[in-house]
């Protein structure tokens, strides 16, 4: 019973309700004093115990509906309290559950396709007790308990379900059986990740760093906001001590033999001064459009809050945000502290629909006549513009009379260009096109731009 609870827990929590060391402990004194029996009298207890908000009852209403089965709640016996009962009806809720939950072939595609989340989220907890989910402890198994867990929901199933589509010729259902996969796998990763910061909570602040600098940033907790503005800070830090020193010797030169030679001619021919070929660096100049709706919005906060810590190496910054008109926000980093500017982006520009059409129209008016051959062009977003017009034509012209375009998208390439996702008439325009999800993700793009400047 207190393994089962435990992961009952753990779907709350992956449905975004906080639950405490000490909360989870009331809960399992809760259902031991409790019992079985009152099936109402539980859940109201429990309720108690883990869910303090409004918003936070509802969730748990609909998480303890699909978690806990009828099944689960018709063991009971005048000795339910004792510890040995409790695990021979747990053993036996887990059997009964498995079957319920992957009783068939078509189960994990009709659950995802039914919007069934806390099934899905149900589902998850109980393969990721199977495969040991429990002793993840390092962000680098991420990929190891994802690829478990989702041989266990049913991959090998969805994955003959695609091979079988193809051989019938039947392309739409194959795209469709593939994307509903990625999507599935993003689902299972989050839910590993949320695992780690959870498992890592309490564990040494550089492992607690490092696993957040690798997590998806659409899937950050507002709670470990202040550790990962300290995160960008020191990777903005380790940036501009490495390009200033790049810079300074590319401000240098090369030796000028004849011209040291004249200037030591008074010494005899001992070299005590030296004079280095001047060569003029261009320093770049950047222009930003973000994308700040809906789970994008996390990104652009943390990337608007990077470029605008390098001002030492990356001094010329013009920058816009849109959901669908485009706006800038330049003056806001200019003259307010990074995270209020960011924050104050989101508020003036991350409502709306999402419409690139109109952001790329409004920002081709904005810089017509300060773009040209030493401007880079960083557009950030999904490139989702339901199903409107993107005017990729405008991205074109952009193009052309920019140095480079870089495109940095936080969804995985093999959802680029599924459902009203535009990235695939982006890309022809885009000198560079990245997955771009994480701090780390972040640090490597912003490296690379450097580089290239120097």
């Amino acid at each position: 019973m207190v393994d089962f609870l435990r992961d009952f827990i753990k779907v709350l929590r992956a449905s975004d309700v906080r639950i405490s060391t000490s909360e989870t402990i009331d809960a399992m004194n809760v259902a031991s004093v409790v019992g079985l029996e009152d099936k109402i009298l539980l859940k109201e207890s429990l309720s108690q115990s883990l869910a303090k908000s409004l918003r936070e009852k509802e969730i748990f209403e609909e998480c303890y509906e699909n978690f806990f089965k009828e099944s689960y709640m018709n063991f009971s016996s005048p000795d339910d309290k004792k510890d040995d009962n409790f695990n021979d009806a747990n053993k036996d809720i887990d059997s009964e559950l498995d079957q319920d939950i992957f009783p068939g072939e078509e189960d994990l595609e009709s659950m995802y396709n039914e919007s069934d989340r806390t099934a899905l989220m149900s589902s998850m907890a109980l393969a990721s007790r199977e495969v040991g989910l429990s002793q993840i402890r390092l962000f680098t198994q991420t990929g190891m308990f994802t690829r478990k867990i989702f041989e266990f929901m049913g991959l090998e199933k969805l994955n003959n379900d695609i091979f079988q589509a193809s051989r019938e010729g039947n392309l739409e259902r194959e795209n469709d059986l593939k994307e509903l996969r990625e999507r599935i796998r993003l689902e299972i990763r989050d839910y590993v990740e949320q695992q780690v910061k959870l498992r890592t909570s309490q564990s040494g602040r550089q492992l607690r760093e490092e696993a957040l600098s690798q997590v998806r940033l659409s899937q950050v907790d507002r709670s470990d906001l202040a550790i990962m503005i300290n995160i960008v800070r020191k990777m903005a830090k380790r940036l501009v001590s490495l390009h200033s020193r790049r810079k300074k010797k590319a401000n240098r030169g090369q030796l000028d033999v004849r011209s040291t030679l004249r200037a030591n001619q008074g010494y005899d021919g001992l070299l005590f001064e030296t004079v280095w070929k001047k060569t003029k660096v261009n320093r770049p100049k950047v222009i930003t459009l973000c994308d700040v709706s809906g789970s994008v919005a996390n990104v652009a906060r943390f990337f608007l809050m990077f470029l605008y810590s390098l001002s030492e190496v990356l001094p010329h910054i013009r920058t816009f945000a849109f959901s669908n008109k485009a706006g800038e926000v330049t003056d806001l980093f200019e003259t307010k502290d990074i995270e209020e500017a960011s924050a104050e982006t989101l508020l003036l520009y991350g409502g709306g629909s999402t419409d690139y059409g109109q952001a790329l129209i409004d920002l081709e008016g904005f810089i017509e006549t300060e773009i040209d051959k030493k401007t880079t062009l960083i557009i950030l977003g999904d490139a989702r513009s339901n199903f409107g017009d993107p005017r990729a034509d405008i991205l074109k012209s952009l193009q052309e009379k920019s140095k480079r375009v870089i495109f940095l998208n936080p969804e995985p390439k093999g959802l680029w260009g599924t459902g009203d996702s535009e990235m695939k008439r982006f890309l022809p325009y885009c000198g560079k096109a990245r997955y771009c999800s994480s701090l780390k993700d972040l640090e490597r793009v912003v490296d690379d731009l450097l580089r290239m400047a120097f």
